[in-house]
């Protein structure tokens, strides 16, 4: 089969197509045949080094988000039948490139997959498990009532933060993307603001989803003995105002997965794919990431 792996650590340069091995199911594993895999910022990290925990020894696979159909299963593996749709995310944190999602063909564990719903493409899927996940574990660290100020709100996380912080009843300062504030208007934010606005003057806010994320400038926003949630480690804060600055960083769950697929299914949580690009062209599709300005995910298709 046909895979992407990393040979060396660096940019998109060291993204190389290369025949594997085809992967055998093990108990309590399916094999997937991708149809879509997203490209996550995590990806371009991880090719670069600069991840938790510290850099991965090449040669690796990247690839979390997957879609796809199950071919096979494992001895004794019932959860899912030749044939099933399925969607899911490979935990690159633990797995570390073996396996990752830029293959033709994965050996998944059942525990990281679910049903894909009727209705809803692999496309679209592909976008949801990461981004989604973290935004909803995010938001848990946040007070139940109030306000937040969402940065990044046009990105993937962000834009689930958004929404899912108005389904659960906060008021919602939005910071979008240049020329992407239409977008996140249409997701229901109470207030948008543009990326150029001081922060400090968008607040007092009673907590801050920091998805890009921006640090002090972000915590400028929230009031004394507020909240300050980042997907990505930041420097400390300055501790005189009391702010509790928590860090998110992803744990799957298999069942909070399947109700978000769910949800976007049924059109309660909405996605945005920018662009599609063959699994081959996995190198190109990095570059077009790293020289951002995308609106929505790319996501590779395989077959």
């Amino acid at each position: 089969m046909l895979g992407v792996v990393a040979a060396a650590l660096g940019g998109p340069e060291v993204l190389q197509v290369t025949e594997l091995p085809e992967p055998e199911a093990a108990p309590g594993q399916v094999v997937v045949r991708i149809r879509a895999v997203c490209v996550h910022p995590a990806d371009l990290a991880a090719t670069t080094g600069k991840i938790p925990g510290g850099p991965v020894q090449p040669p690796f696979s990247p690839g979390w988000d997957i879609a796809g159909e199950v071919v096979s299963a494992g001895p004794g593996t019932t959860d899912f039948d030749p044939g099933d749709r399925v969607v899911g995310m490979i935990p690159w944190y633990s797995t570390r490139g073996a396996p990752g999602g830029y293959a033709e063909f994965v050996a998944a564990d059942t525990d990281w997959l679910v049903p894909l719903p009727a209705g809803l493409d692999f496309v679209s899927a592909a976008t949801v498990p990461l981004n989604a996940q973290t935004a909803h574990q995010g938001l848990s660290l946040v007070p139940p009532a109030g306000s937040i100020l969402v940065t990044g709100s046009s990105g993937g996380v962000g834009g689930f933060a958004t929404q899912l912080a108005l389904r659960a009843g906060l008021r919602v300062v939005a910071q979008a993307s240049h020329d992407d504030e239409q977008w996140v208007r249409g997701l229901g934010a109470q207030e948008v603001i543009s990326r150029s606005v001081d922060l400090a003057t968008a607040g007092p806010v009673g907590a801050v989803f920091d998805a890009i994320p921006i640090g002090e400038a972000a915590a400028a926003a929230v009031e004394d003995e507020g909240v300050v949630v980042a997907t990505r480690p930041t420097p400390p804060l300055v501790p005189a105002r009391g702010v509790r600055q928590e860090l998110q960083l992803i744990r799957h769950d298999r069942e909070l997965l399947a109700g978000l697929m769910g949800q976007v299914a049924a059109g309660q949580l909405r996605t945005r794919v920018a662009l599609t690009m063959p699994l081959t062209e996995a190198a190109d599709a990095h570059r077009r990431v790293l020289a951002g300005g995308l609106r929505g995910k790319l996501v590779l298709t395989v077959g």
